[in-house]
């Protein structure tokens, strides 16, 4: 019995030093790969919300004078002609032409504005951010169905040093971060499609450097 019991500490023993000297690798979440989406099936340009540094061409009917290109400030207010410091940010272009709208009446009888976005940014929660090794890191804004091959177009693909296959997705869903395993390099170079994973407003690619 003594001898049982000597063994089993031993084995015990053995287990923990091996586990204490063995380096054991971060676990990450997997994503399934995005669904084919046609072009023409995707929301339009009316789910586009405005962000800081937008540029934007209002169109006053009848008003060529109130017709003018203006830039989202980068407290997300917009200003023309009547009009000073109006909030555009989180907003769709015909919501912020609606506003424009309710602010002209004040001066003229039944205003008719059109919002054009010309230049896109959007606001931070609709942009997706590319660190590390990529072409050219940075953030884009996110549009309807966009994919992680759709990014990595936009960013140039992979530098000569990334691992790609390393590179993770980080994501905040209902208030929780979690963090994906991306591959990369295995969608670019090998076309593995699987690998194709569908991005979301916020997200965040981090894209490491190979260990050579």
């Amino acid at each position: 019995m003594l001898l049982k019991q000597v063994l089993k500490l031993f084995a015990v023993a053995t287990i923990s030093l091996s586990l204490a000297g063995c380096d054991i690798s971060r676990i990450y979440e997997s994503l399934p790969a995005a669904p084919f989406v046609p072009p023409d099936e995707g929301p339009g340009d009316e789910y586009y919300l405005i962000g800081p540094l937008d540029a934007l061409n209002i169109f006053v009917w009848r008003n060529p004078e109130l017709t003018v290109d203006v830039v989202v400030r980068p407290d997300g207010r917009m200003s023309m002609p009547l009009i000073e410091g109006l909030a555009a940010t989180g907003k769709t272009p015909s919501e912020l032409a609606r506003d424009i709208e309710e602010e002209l009446s004040i001066y003229m009888q039944s205003p008719t504005v059109t919002v054009v976005v010309s230049g896109f940014n959007g606001p931070f929660s609709q942009q997706v951010r590319v660190l590390g090794e990529a072409g050219t890191p940075q953030a884009i804004p996110y549009r309807a169905n966009m994919t992680l091959l759709d990014v990595m177009i936009q960013v140039g693909g992979l530098t000569e040093f990334a691992a790609g296959d390393r590179a993770t997705l980080v994501r905040v869903e209902d208030g929780e971060q979690h963090e994906y395993r991306l591959k990369i390099e295995s969608l670019i170079k090998d076309g593995d499609i699987n690998a194709n994973v569908k991005i979301l407003p916020g997200d965040v690619v981090i894209i490491p450097e190979s260990i050579l």
